[in-house]
Protein backbone atom coordinates (compact mmCIF):
# COMPACT_ATOMS: atom_id res chain seq x y z
CA UNK A 1 0.00 0.00 0.00
CA UNK A 2 1.58 3.61 -0.73
CA UNK A 3 1.73 6.54 1.26
CA UNK A 4 1.07 9.67 0.79
CA UNK A 5 3.68 12.04 -0.01
CA UNK A 6 2.28 14.58 1.78
CA UNK A 7 1.43 11.84 4.79
CA UNK A 8 5.11 11.39 4.46
CA UNK A 9 6.76 14.36 4.30
CA UNK A 10 4.53 15.78 7.51
CA UNK A 11 6.67 13.37 10.01
CA UNK A 12 9.66 14.86 8.51
CA UNK A 13 11.04 17.84 10.54
CA UNK A 14 12.01 20.20 7.79
CA UNK A 15 8.59 19.09 5.85
CA UNK A 16 6.59 19.26 8.66
CA UNK A 17 7.92 22.89 10.37
CA UNK A 18 7.05 24.15 6.34
CA UNK A 19 3.75 22.76 6.08
CA UNK A 20 2.94 24.03 10.45
CA UNK A 21 4.41 27.32 9.19
CA UNK A 22 2.01 27.21 6.15
CA UNK A 23 -1.27 26.43 7.92
CA UNK A 24 -0.07 28.95 10.58
CA UNK A 25 0.09 31.35 7.93
CA UNK A 26 -3.39 30.57 6.37
CA UNK A 27 -5.34 30.47 9.69
CA UNK A 28 -3.80 33.63 11.59
CA UNK A 29 -3.76 32.17 14.81
CA UNK A 30 -3.59 28.57 16.26
CA UNK A 31 -2.83 26.85 19.54
CA UNK A 32 -0.37 24.08 20.45
CA UNK A 33 -3.06 21.57 21.43
CA UNK A 34 -5.03 21.99 17.74
CA UNK A 35 -1.46 22.03 16.12
CA UNK A 36 -0.39 18.82 17.56
CA UNK A 37 -3.74 16.96 16.69
CA UNK A 38 -3.66 18.06 12.93
CA UNK A 39 -0.01 17.16 12.25
CA UNK A 40 -0.25 13.86 14.42
CA UNK A 41 2.88 14.61 16.91
CA UNK A 42 3.01 15.67 20.40
CA UNK A 43 2.51 18.82 21.79
CA UNK A 44 6.39 19.49 23.04
CA UNK A 45 7.49 18.68 19.25
CA UNK A 46 4.85 21.56 18.25
CA UNK A 47 6.17 23.66 20.89
CA UNK A 48 10.20 23.10 19.60
CA UNK A 49 9.14 24.00 15.75
CA UNK A 50 7.32 27.00 16.48
CA UNK A 51 9.53 27.88 18.97
CA UNK A 52 12.32 27.69 16.24
CA UNK A 53 9.91 29.34 13.41
CA UNK A 54 9.76 31.80 15.69
CA UNK A 55 13.40 32.55 15.78
CA UNK A 56 13.94 32.46 12.59
CA UNK A 57 10.97 35.44 12.09
CA UNK A 58 8.31 33.22 10.66
CA UNK A 59 5.57 33.80 12.95
CA UNK A 60 5.38 34.77 16.46
CA UNK A 61 5.21 32.72 19.84
CA UNK A 62 2.18 33.59 21.72
CA UNK A 63 1.06 31.83 25.07
CA UNK A 64 -0.35 28.27 24.10
CA UNK A 65 0.04 28.90 20.72
CA UNK A 66 1.35 31.04 17.57
CA UNK A 67 0.40 33.79 15.67
CA UNK A 68 1.16 34.66 11.99
CA UNK A 69 3.15 37.87 10.65
CA UNK A 70 0.21 38.77 8.60
CA UNK A 71 -2.12 39.12 11.53
CA UNK A 72 0.24 40.56 14.00
CA UNK A 73 0.64 43.63 11.41
CA UNK A 74 -3.40 44.20 11.42
CA UNK A 75 -2.89 47.37 12.95
CA UNK A 76 -6.50 47.33 14.90
CA UNK A 77 -7.23 44.56 17.14
CA UNK A 78 -9.24 44.67 20.45
CA UNK A 79 -7.71 44.59 24.00
CA UNK A 80 -8.34 40.68 24.79
CA UNK A 81 -6.67 39.41 21.44
CA UNK A 82 -3.31 41.80 22.02
CA UNK A 83 -3.08 40.54 25.64
CA UNK A 84 -1.82 37.06 24.51
CA UNK A 85 0.79 38.66 21.70
CA UNK A 86 4.63 38.94 23.10
CA UNK A 87 3.05 38.18 26.26
CA UNK A 88 7.00 37.18 27.36
CA UNK A 89 8.70 40.41 25.67
CA UNK A 90 5.74 42.92 27.17
CA UNK A 91 6.90 41.65 30.64
CA UNK A 92 10.34 42.55 29.77
CA UNK A 93 10.26 45.60 29.03
CA UNK A 94 7.69 45.82 31.79
CA UNK A 95 10.09 45.33 34.43
CA UNK A 96 12.94 47.45 32.81
CA UNK A 97 10.38 50.26 32.35
CA UNK A 98 9.33 50.18 35.87
CA UNK A 99 13.30 50.46 36.75
CA UNK A 100 12.92 54.12 35.53
CA UNK A 101 10.14 55.43 37.41
CA UNK A 102 11.06 57.16 40.69
CA UNK A 103 9.11 56.99 44.28
CA UNK A 104 7.39 59.61 44.50
CA UNK A 105 7.23 60.88 40.76
CA UNK A 106 4.42 61.67 38.50
CA UNK A 107 4.00 59.84 35.40
CA UNK A 108 2.23 59.16 32.35
CA UNK A 109 1.00 56.32 31.00
CA UNK A 110 -0.66 55.90 27.79
CA UNK A 111 -3.19 53.13 26.82
CA UNK A 112 -2.10 50.08 24.94
CA UNK A 113 -1.00 46.00 26.51
CA UNK A 114 2.99 47.04 27.20
CA UNK A 115 1.92 49.87 29.59
CA UNK A 116 -0.58 48.10 31.27
CA UNK A 117 1.63 44.89 31.94
CA UNK A 118 4.28 48.24 33.45
CA UNK A 119 1.02 49.38 35.56
CA UNK A 120 1.38 46.15 37.22
CA UNK A 121 4.48 46.46 37.88
CA UNK A 122 5.29 49.06 39.88
CA UNK A 123 4.40 46.95 43.14
CA UNK A 124 7.85 48.09 44.80
CA UNK A 125 6.99 51.48 44.43
CA UNK A 126 5.46 54.07 46.23
CA UNK A 127 4.11 57.06 46.42
CA UNK A 128 3.50 57.46 42.61
CA UNK A 129 1.11 60.11 41.18
CA UNK A 130 -0.34 58.60 38.02
CA UNK A 131 -1.57 59.84 35.39
CA UNK A 132 -3.77 57.97 32.36
CA UNK A 133 -5.75 57.77 28.89
CA UNK A 134 -5.54 53.81 29.40
CA UNK A 135 -8.86 52.48 31.73
CA UNK A 136 -7.69 49.36 32.40
CA UNK A 137 -4.62 50.99 34.20
CA UNK A 138 -6.36 52.02 37.39
CA UNK A 139 -7.64 48.87 38.57
CA UNK A 140 -4.47 47.15 37.58
CA UNK A 141 -2.21 49.52 39.47
CA UNK A 142 -1.17 48.44 43.25
CA UNK A 143 -2.74 50.17 45.47
CA UNK A 144 0.63 50.41 47.44
CA UNK A 145 2.39 52.04 45.04
CA UNK A 146 -0.08 54.78 44.26
CA UNK A 147 -1.08 58.43 45.96
CA UNK A 148 -3.15 59.87 43.55
CA UNK A 149 -4.47 58.94 40.12
CA UNK A 150 -5.91 60.90 37.54
CA UNK A 151 -7.51 59.55 33.94
CA UNK A 152 -7.69 61.77 31.10
CA UNK A 153 -10.97 62.29 29.96
CA UNK A 154 -12.81 62.33 26.23
CA UNK A 155 -14.73 59.77 24.22
CA UNK A 156 -13.48 56.31 24.74
CA UNK A 157 -12.22 54.15 21.44
CA UNK A 158 -13.50 50.86 22.37
CA UNK A 159 -11.26 49.05 20.73
CA UNK A 160 -8.40 49.83 22.61
CA UNK A 161 -10.67 50.97 25.86
CA UNK A 162 -8.27 54.15 26.29
CA UNK A 163 -9.67 57.85 25.70
CA UNK A 164 -9.43 59.82 23.63
CA UNK A 165 -9.07 63.69 24.04
CA UNK A 166 -6.85 66.51 25.22
CA UNK A 167 -4.55 65.49 27.69
CA UNK A 168 -5.69 68.51 30.17
CA UNK A 169 -7.66 69.06 33.47
CA UNK A 170 -9.95 71.87 34.49
CA UNK A 171 -10.37 73.76 37.82
CA UNK A 172 -13.38 74.82 39.23
CA UNK A 173 -13.80 78.19 37.88
CA UNK A 174 -12.93 76.53 34.17
CA UNK A 175 -9.73 77.64 33.87
CA UNK A 176 -7.43 74.88 32.11
CA UNK A 177 -4.50 73.89 34.35
CA UNK A 178 -1.18 73.38 33.41
CA UNK A 179 -0.13 69.49 34.40
CA UNK A 180 3.80 68.55 33.80
CA UNK A 181 4.98 64.72 34.79
CA UNK A 182 8.59 63.61 35.55
CA UNK A 183 8.08 60.45 33.08
CA UNK A 184 5.81 59.87 30.13
CA UNK A 185 5.49 55.65 29.28
CA UNK A 186 3.97 55.48 25.95
CA UNK A 187 3.93 52.41 24.05
CA UNK A 188 3.66 52.31 19.90
CA UNK A 189 2.72 50.47 17.66
CA UNK A 190 5.99 51.17 15.40
CA UNK A 191 9.02 52.20 14.85
CA UNK A 192 11.24 53.26 12.07
CA UNK A 193 14.18 55.09 11.56
CA UNK A 194 12.75 57.90 8.96
CA UNK A 195 9.48 57.90 10.10
CA UNK A 196 10.33 57.65 14.20
CA UNK A 197 7.16 56.57 16.47
CA UNK A 198 3.88 56.24 14.77
CA UNK A 199 0.75 54.39 15.41
CA UNK A 200 -2.95 53.89 13.64
CA UNK A 201 -5.41 55.71 15.17
CA UNK A 202 -4.93 60.16 14.75
CA UNK A 203 -6.76 60.83 17.85
CA UNK A 204 -4.41 58.36 19.65
CA UNK A 205 -1.07 60.19 18.19
CA UNK A 206 -1.91 63.51 19.12
CA UNK A 207 -2.67 62.32 22.73
CA UNK A 208 0.34 60.64 22.44
CA UNK A 209 2.27 63.72 21.36
CA UNK A 210 0.95 65.65 24.55
CA UNK A 211 1.75 63.26 26.66
CA UNK A 212 5.19 63.56 25.49
CA UNK A 213 5.27 67.51 24.97
CA UNK A 214 4.08 67.59 29.11
CA UNK A 215 7.27 65.06 30.39
CA UNK A 216 10.63 65.67 31.62
CA UNK A 217 11.78 62.21 30.45
CA UNK A 218 10.17 60.03 27.88
CA UNK A 219 10.03 56.62 27.80
CA UNK A 220 8.80 54.40 24.41
CA UNK A 221 8.07 51.35 25.08
CA UNK A 222 8.15 48.36 22.23
CA UNK A 223 8.50 45.02 21.43
CA UNK A 224 10.85 43.96 18.64
CA UNK A 225 7.79 42.95 16.39
CA UNK A 226 7.44 46.75 15.97
CA UNK A 227 10.93 47.37 14.64
CA UNK A 228 11.20 48.50 11.12
CA UNK A 229 7.49 49.46 10.38
CA UNK A 230 5.29 52.61 9.66
CA UNK A 231 2.06 53.17 10.70
CA UNK A 232 -0.64 55.71 10.05
CA UNK A 233 0.12 58.49 12.25
CA UNK A 234 3.26 59.55 13.19
CA UNK A 235 3.47 60.41 17.30
CA UNK A 236 6.81 62.07 16.59
CA UNK A 237 10.20 61.52 15.47
CA UNK A 238 12.88 59.21 17.27
CA UNK A 239 14.81 62.23 19.83
CA UNK A 240 11.64 63.25 21.30
CA UNK A 241 12.82 59.90 23.55
CA UNK A 242 15.18 59.82 26.20
CA UNK A 243 14.85 56.03 25.91
CA UNK A 244 13.54 53.00 24.28
CA UNK A 245 12.13 50.09 26.41
CA UNK A 246 12.42 47.14 24.50
CA UNK A 247 13.03 43.01 24.25
CA UNK A 248 15.77 42.71 21.83
CA UNK A 249 18.66 44.99 20.02
CA UNK A 250 17.08 46.29 17.04
CA UNK A 251 18.90 46.05 13.41
CA UNK A 252 21.45 48.37 12.89
CA UNK A 253 20.11 50.95 10.98
CA UNK A 254 17.43 51.81 12.88
CA UNK A 255 19.92 51.24 16.12
CA UNK A 256 22.25 53.63 14.39
CA UNK A 257 19.34 56.31 14.21
CA UNK A 258 18.57 55.82 17.92
CA UNK A 259 22.00 56.21 18.48
CA UNK A 260 22.31 59.73 16.28
CA UNK A 261 18.86 60.36 18.15
CA UNK A 262 20.53 60.09 21.75
CA UNK A 263 18.00 57.83 22.76
CA UNK A 264 19.45 55.54 25.37
CA UNK A 265 18.54 51.62 24.26
CA UNK A 266 17.38 49.71 27.41
CA UNK A 267 17.15 45.98 26.74
CA UNK A 268 17.46 42.80 28.33
CA UNK A 269 20.83 41.78 30.02
CA UNK A 270 22.03 45.13 29.86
Amino acid sequence: MSVDKDERQRHLPAGRKAQLAAYVAEAGQVTVSALAERFGVSIDTVRRDLDQLSADGVLVRTYGGAVSRSTLQRTDRAVDQRLSIQEGEKEQIAQLAAALVDDGSTIMINGGTTTLALARGLSQHRELTVATNNLLVPAALPASAIRDIYVFGGAVRALTLATIGPVSFRANGGAELDIRCDLALIGVGAIAADAGYTTSNLAEAAMMQEMISRADRVAILADSSKFGRRLFAQVSELSAADYLVTDAVPPPALRDALEAAEVELITPGQ
